[in-house]
């Protein structure tokens, strides 16, 4: 169910060319998320690409710190209206992902998947030339379970809930296919900057 109740804060005008439309600014870091935390253990933990049902490639916890990292500074915006500005995160970007399975993207769509069931759908264009990242620590520091660790997906340049906690893999599919949010009224796309919240945005 969607809720436009959400009421924006004025900001001082030296933080408004950094704040998309609509978005006020925060110091903290809001948790939101629609159930408890589920329990991920490291020991068991993996992260699978798949095309359709099919695996393509999966890594352990190990396997998956090895890979090249990549580290991200800048600002994050939430549907909810809030942004936090001079973040940073680490993890493996999307293209060293397919590097190390050895492949291309085999469709133009996918959907990210997470160990409490939560799925969100991404065009491939926006995860690939370093737009994206499977993120594993927070501020130097592994990201704690509220804010989707041990790993989350990280598309900075969409609305937050584009970035799956607790993400468990992410699955080829030959069309864009609504996730939990998309399919209860959320934007299938969620461009802050263009204010694509809800359906019709």
């Amino acid at each position: 169910m969607v809720t436009r109740g959400f009421v924006g804060r004025r900001q001082p005008p030296e933080t408004g060319a950094r704040l998309p439309p609509g978005q006020y600014l925060t110091e903290d870091f809001p948790i939101l998320q629609i159930g408890p935390n589920p329990v991920v253990d490291l020991a068991t933990w993996r992260f699978t690409l798949r095309e359709g049902s099919r695996p393509i490639k999966s890594w352990s916890w190990d396997a998956f710190e090895a890979l090249p990292r990549t580290r991200w500074h800048g600002d994050i915006h939430c549907v909810t209206k809030w942004s936090k500005f001079d973040t940073d995160w680490e993890g493996v970007s999307f293209g060293d992902l397919l590097a190390d399975a050895g492949i291309a993207a085999p469709t133009g769509f996918l959907l990210a998947e997470s160990y409490d069931d939560y799925t969100t759908n991404i065009p491939v264009a926006d995860l690939v030339g370093g737009r994206a990242l499977v993120a594993t620590r927070y501020a130097g520091e592994p990201i704690h379970p509220d804010h989707g660790g041990p790993a989350r997906l990280f598309v900075p340049h969409l609305y937050f809930w584009k970035s799956a906690k607790w993400v468990k893999g992410l699955r080829f599919t030959t069309v864009d296919t609504a996730g939990f949010w998309e399919l209860r009224g959320y934007h299938m796309y969620g461009d802050p900057w263009r204010e694509q919240r809800y359906i019709g945005d």
